[in-house]
């Protein structure tokens, strides 16, 4: 029984992983082809974002080939697990799927605001992982531990293009409301989403692949070295 309910409880804490790095490379690629546009000859920040959406996507990558090792598939989780979607919806009034990146890139203030948003949920996710390698759940599985210190050493290049952009166009960091927005997400996926779905005995699996139907330009259709040796 005690190992059932510890498989569980990892079997979720990898479904809304792979969910919210899916919906992190695919809402990337929208802000690169915008940047791309406005800014063509920023390449060192272009460069910075490729790099997180290429990180995003290896992530993605890791916790699928960790599932397919398990033989079974991720639970069907859907945006509402998702701390950037729940903080786009909240701070746009719109679905990540709906926003209009260029319109977006081309208000300093509104892309001002995308760059708070995307910083302040990669710092959560860098000190959530530094959580997660504490848990003695997570610790009794040694390829989960290899997938989150490879997060933990990413992580930190994620939200430096974007805290830069914002230095260096004088837009002011994070209010003090914009963080407690942002713990807020986060207490309510850990204190009632988590346990919900952990004792929810309908939760199905999904039977296809999240990038089964990408229609994003692949970085690369082969893992990194370090995302393979997960």
């Amino acid at each position: 029984m005690l190992g059932f309910l510890q498989r569980r409880y990892l079997d979720l804490i990898g479904s809304i992983y792979i969910y919210n790095e899916h919906r992190g490379y695919t809402a990337i690629d929208q802000v690169l082809r915008a940047v791309r546009t406005r800014w063509p000859d920023d390449l060192k920040l272009i460069g910075e974002i490729e790099k997180h959406r290429a990180d995003e996507e290896k992530h993605y990558l890791m916790f699928r080939r960790w599932f397919e090792r398990r033989g079974v598939m991720p639970f069907e989780i859907d945006r509402a697990c998702g701390h950037i979607d729940r903080f786009i919806e909240i701070m746009f009034r719109s679905r990540i799927d709906e926003l209009e990146p260029e319109r977006m890139i081309g208000d300093d203030q509104l892309f001002a605001r995308l760059c708070r948003i995307i910083s302040l949920t990669e710092k959560r996710g860098y000190r959530q992982v530094a959580t997660l390698l504490r848990n003695p759940i997570v610790q009794s599985d040694r390829g989960l531990m290899k997938i989150f210190r490879i997060i933990e050493v990413d992580e930190p290049s994620h939200w430096a293009p974007y805290d830069r952009w914002l230095e260096a166009s004088s837009k002011r960091d994070s209010a003090w409301w914009e963080r407690t927005l942002d713990g807020a997400i986060h207490s309510e996926l850990l204190f009632v989403k988590l346990p919900l779905l952990f004792f929810s005995s309908r939760l199905p699996r999904r039977t296809e692949w999240a990038d089964a139907y990408d229609n994003t330009d692949r970085l690369s259709q082969k893992p990194t070295r370090s995302a393979a040796a997960a």
